[in-house]
């Protein structure tokens, strides 16, 4: 049996944390900040995911030899230029209230017909000193109201192409197997078995 590689997840969220080990599989150790006792605050400076998906993995980088990696995601609508977009956690505020942003959404979104959207993950690999980006892209539809009480953020409301259930009513399994967390991971497993 192959060695088990440690690979720190630049995130505090132990949720996504969980999600994004599951996604990994048994081949990896998946760290978390905490793990390796990363405390300070990482601001999100950056005017696009990827630049923001980077920022994380390099400040964690200073600490530790083991590969990074971090991610940064959102919820793009077409028929608002690609809104929330970077934006998408505190789309209605500071206080990144997952019922607000939603709120907002489908009040702006009330006469518009065209609800296609997409969620887009941006995820950064610092391994070996060196910097690779990958991108995971799911398409669906932006409903008019909630359904589902399961998963976070806009999930009550994003209905995934070629599905009749909202990310928040499908089965963790399914979401995991076809998010665009799920894909962005899947093209960095694939770089790093080929190294």
């Amino acid at each position: 049996m192959e060695n088990i590689v440690d690979i720190v997840f630049a995130t505090a969220n132990e949720h996504k944390a969980k999600e994004v080990a599951k996604m990994l599989g048994p081949e990896y150790n998946l760290l978390t900040l905490r793990d390796i006792n990363f405390t300070d605050e990482i601001e999100e400076y950056g005017s696009t995911m990827e630049e923001n998906a980077r920022i994380k993995a390099r400040a964690v980088s200073k600490m530790t030899e083991v590969p990074i990696i971090s991610d940064d995601s959102g919820l793009e609508v077409y028929s608002l230029d690609m809104r929330p977009g970077l934006f998408s956690a505190r789309f209605a505020g500071p206080q990144k209230s997952a019922h607000d942003n939603m709120d907002k959404l489908l009040t702006e979104m009330q006469d518009i017909s065209d609800r296609a959207a997409q969620f887009r993950a941006v995820m950064a690999l610092i391994i070996d000193g060196v910097e690779h980006v990958f991108e995971g892209i799911v398409k669906g539809q932006i409903l008019r109201e909630r359904h589902g009480e399961g998963g976070f953020g806009y999930d009550p409301i994003f209905l995934p192409d070629g599905y009749d259930k909202t990310f928040a009513e499908l089965s963790q399994d399914i979401k995991n197997n076809i998010s665009h967390r799920y894909h962005a991971i899947r093209a960095m497993k694939t770089h790093l078995e080929v190294q």
